[in-house]
Parts: C-alpha cells; sequence; structure tokens
C-alpha cells in the first residue's frame, strides 16, 4: 500500500508538472513582444564579449533557480535587513556577478522594448539558452509564459541543490523531485563543460589522505599549481580545461580521462549505471545535443508560476 501510494503521489506530481507546462510556449510573445529574444541575444552577446564568464554564470544562474522553488526568478531578489534570500544562501554565494548582470541589462533592454509584458524568469530562460548557443552548443526554442515568484528565502535553499560530494544516488533523488531522471543528471552535468570552480570545491580530491584514485594524476598534480594546500587562498580553476568557452560534449571526454574537476561529476563516469551515456555522448556532438536539450526543457517546465502565485517585476532583483 505504501509503494502504491507513492506512485501515485508522483503521478499527481507529473500531471500536475504538465498542466504548469501546457501554459508555456516557444510563441508566447510573438504578437505582444516581437522583438524579446533579439534584445536578449543582444545583450547576452555583448555580455560574452566582456568576458567568456558570462557563460557558465548564467546557465548556472538558471540551474540554481529552477531548483529552489522552481523557475520563477526567485534568486534574483535581493536580501533586506533581516531578510535574506536565496541570493545569499550558503549554495547561492558563489554564484557569480556576472549572471545577475546579464539578466539585470537584459530585463532594462526588454522594458525599453515592451514594458511590463515580459517576466525575469523568461529573461532569465532565454539569456541561458543564448549563452549556451552562442558559445558554440545547440540552439533550441524555448517554451515561454512564466511569472516572476512572489518570496525568496535563503532558508529555502538548503538541501535542493547538488553538491561537489553529492552520491549519485542522492542527485537521482534530488532531479526526481523535480520530474527529472537519470539522462537528464548526466545531460546537465555538461553545462560544467563551462564557468569555473573555487579550489574548496575538489581541494580534498587534491590533497585527501589519501588523495581521490579516480582523479587523473596528471591533471591532480596540475590543479596543484592551481591551488594552495593550506586553503590560504580560495582561487577558481576552469572546469574544462581543454575548451572552456566551448559548450562541447568534450566535458564527457574529460570524464573518460579521469579529469572530472567535482567528485560529483567524475561519479558519472565511475558508475556503471551512468558510465554508458557518457560515453555515447563523448562519441556523438548530436546524441549529446539531443540528450541535453531535452533535459534543459525539463528543467524548464519545474515549478513554473502562474496566475496569482506570481506577477512581472518592474526589477529582477526586488519585488514589485
Amino acid at each position: 500500500m505504501a509503494r502504491w501510494s507513492s506512485c501515485m503521489a508522483l503521478l499527481v506530481l507529473a500531471v500536475a508538472a504538465q498542466l504548469v507546462a501546457a501554459d508555456l510556449s516557444p510563441g508566447y510573445y510573438g504578437s505582444s513582444c516581437p522583438s524579446l529574444e533579439s534584445v536578449v541575444r543582444g545583450v547576452v552577446t555583448q555580455k560574452m564579449d566582456d568576458t567568456i564568464r558570462t557563460i557558465g554564470s548564467t546557465i548556472r544562474l538558471f540551474f540554481h533557480d529552477c531548483f529552489v522553488e522552481g523557475c520563477d526568478a526567485s534568486v534574483l531578489i535581493r536580501s533586506t535587513p533581516g531578510s535574506p534570500t536565496e541570493m545569499d544562501a550558503d549554495d547561492n554565494k558563489s554564484l557569480a556577478f556576472e549572471g545577475y548582470e546579464t539578466v539585470r541589462i537584459a530585463k532594462e533592454a526588454v522594458e525599453a522594448a515592451c514594458p511590463d509584458l515580459v517576466s525575469c524568469a523568461d529573461i532569465l530562460t532565454i539569456a541561458t539558452r543564448d549563452a549556451i548557443a552562442l558559445s558554440g552548443g545547440p540552439f533550441y526554442p524555448v517554451e515561454l509564459g512564466r511569472l516572476d515568484g512572489l518570496s525568496s528565502t535563503a532558508s529555502s535553499v538548503a538541501g535542493k541543490l547538488p553538491q561537489p560530494t553529492s552520491t549519485l544516488n542522492q542527485m537521482v533523488a534530488m532531479f526526481r523531485a523535480h520530474g527529472l531522471n537519470m539522462s537528464d543528471i548526466v545531460a546537465l552535468s555538461a553545462a560544467h563543460t563551462v564557468g569555473l570552480a573555487h579550489c574548496g570545491k575538489f581541494r580534498e580530491r587534491v590533497y585527501g589522505s589519501p588523495a581521490d584514485a579516480t582523479l587523473n594524476p596528471k591533471y591532480a598534480a596540475f590543479l596543484r599549481t592551481k591551488c594552495p594546500a593550506d586553503g590560504s587562498s580560495d582561487p577558481m580553476v576552469l572546469m574544462d580545461q581543454a575548451t572552456p568557452a566551448l559548450f562541447d560534449n568534450q566535458y564527457y571526454r574529460n570524464l573518460q580521462d579521469g579529469g572530472g574537476l567535482l567528485a560529483s561529476d567524475q561519479l558519472l563516469y565511475n558508475d556503471n549505471r551512468t558510465r554508458p551515456l557518457v560515453n555515447a555522448w563523448a562519441n556523438s556532438t548530436a546524441a549529446f545535443s539531443r540528450g541535453f536539450v531535452a533535459a534543459m526543457v525539463k528543467l524548464g517546465r519545474v515549478g513554473v508560476k502562474s496566475g496569482s502565485d506570481g506577477n512581472i517585476r518592474k526589477q529582477c532583483d526586488v519585488f514589485n
């Protein structure tokens, strides 16, 4: 009976997600703001010209937003005295300025073209797609029509985001809560083909007693030149040393060579349940692109706000 109840609960969640997703459409702003996507793409292009950090920071911002209270731009809200928001939760303090700045500037540009029509949640969704496509990844139609969330609290973040030391079972449980499966874990983890990570996220793999045996020895030696053993500083390291500015399937080839930077990356190759997909996507850009796009579309449907549960903010970092 308990197993049946659990299955029914998952079914109800899946149906609810489909009903919410049914309100989303790639052509949602087709008549009300036809220039929307070109406006956002122009901003993302300029920010990428300024720094490659725009790519990884924007993608990561989208993921952190959707995994906590859904894709509702709640991660963009700034804290006020006595009311810390998601932005200042421990797991979000490493989110880079460039991601926030890209969305802020895009929102200003969109407001100038189409005032009071487009949510920050949709702008973040478009900007993420563009950061991926403009850096060599797949271009795909984005479903639009989200509203911005009405709440954002730091306390809501704990336990909602994968950690660098998460086990595969822990990630499966976390993703499953959002209607995502093991294939989606492998696909979405490829976002680590761009961006940077602080040494503190992987220092134990390099200097632990013993050091992580799954880490390529040459790669470990390289990381020791970048990260002090005593933790006296916490510099950042490119997550993909081979093609750091390209969104590609090099991530999976790195895993095959013991070159996953985070332990939670490398385990995707080490675990028999996910290794076949890592190998398949390492060998086929087309197959990887299909799997990644499918996962991103599913992620973009998580916790979408509609009706009285949301609104359209005038400014992305403050509530109306």
